[in-house]
């Protein structure tokens, strides 16, 4: 059995009248990712800043690393690693010199710095000012210093938001690499693609409730109810055929006689699953 390093169970949480998060469940184990996917307001970053101890739940329980959330402190720090969209770097300071203020407050080995930049690309910017870096030279910085003293749990607050796609796909290799060494990450978005790319398992949120819950590809499938192909011939000709005994007879034709350029089939894919369950667009 996966040892579960956040476990929420029944979770809600209410700011004046309205509820933010309503009866919310979810796990995540070892050396999982998991998405926490829906538009701004759908009760995200709540999550987030209840499970580091920012905020306390109107009802239910939430634990990390066996620890209830309303009797976390300073010491959960030395355990896990966020990236929110308030954090920050220190910008008269170099790139290195960040790593090193952070390293002396979480008792890591100055050495363990410089193998952390070629890493990330940042070696060759080690001494430069932060204020220097590009948005996305800056993301990986205040990446770096997340997983600096290698915690069990990474929280990303929509880690990729804002960057172009060269530099969102090294974010992606990187997060993928640190989930295979064991580390546990819980990630926000509403950037669906990134999350059936990344995520072990995702909670589909909207207005504070989940409404569905597990790997995209179960979820996917589930709603994958008129199955249908697209097909391009080497003519040219598209087709988008519904499954039948008479499409299966014509693509075997077409196979037979070598006219099949491209053959996919058309399942739903996360973004479609969530307008038919809300009605609403991410935004």
């Amino acid at each position: 059995m996966n040892e579960h390093y956040i476990s929420i169970r029944h979770l809600s949480k209410k700011f004046s009248k309205d509820f933010v998060l309503k009866d919310v469940s979810a796990e995540l184990g070892k050396g999982e990712i998991l998405g926490f996917l829906g538009p701004s307001g759908a009760g995200k970053t709540t999550t987030i800043k209840i499970l580091t101890g920012q905020l306390r739940p109107t009802s239910g329980e939430a634990e990390v690393l066996g620890i209830p959330c309303d009797r976390i402190d300073e010491r959960i720090y030395e355990q896990i690693g966020i990236v929110t969209d308030v954090s920050g770097v220190y910008e008269r300071m170099s790139v290195y010199d960040n790593l090193k203020y952070f390293a002396r407050l979480l008792n890591v080995p100055l050495k363990e710095i410089d193998p952390l930049l070629k890493r990330i690309g940042l070696y060759e910017h080690r001494k430069k000012p932060a204020s220097k870096l590009s948005k996305g030279q800056t993301q990986r910085l205040i990446l770096a210093r997340a997983i600096l003293h290698r915690p069990k749990v990474l929280f990303l607050d929509e880690p990729t938001s804002g960057l172009d796609p060269s530099t969102a796909l090294e974010v992606h290799k990187l997060l993928m690499e640190l989930k295979d060494e064991g580390m546990s990450i819980f990630l926000t978005t509403h950037n669906m693609e990134e999350a059936t790319k990344l995520c072990s398992h995702v909670a589909l949120l909207n207005e504070g409730v989940i409404v569905e819950y597990g790997s995209p590809e179960e979820i996917c499938l589930k709603y994958n109810k008129v199955k249908k192909y697209r097909v391009q011939l080497t003519d040219g000709s598209r087709h988008l055929l519904e499954q039948s005994s008479q499409t299966a007879e014509k693509i075997a034709s077409w196979m037979d006689s070598g006219r099949i350029e491209t053959l996919h089939s058309c399942e739903p894919t996360l973004e479609t699953v969530f307008l038919e369950v809300t009605g609403r667009e991410l935004q």
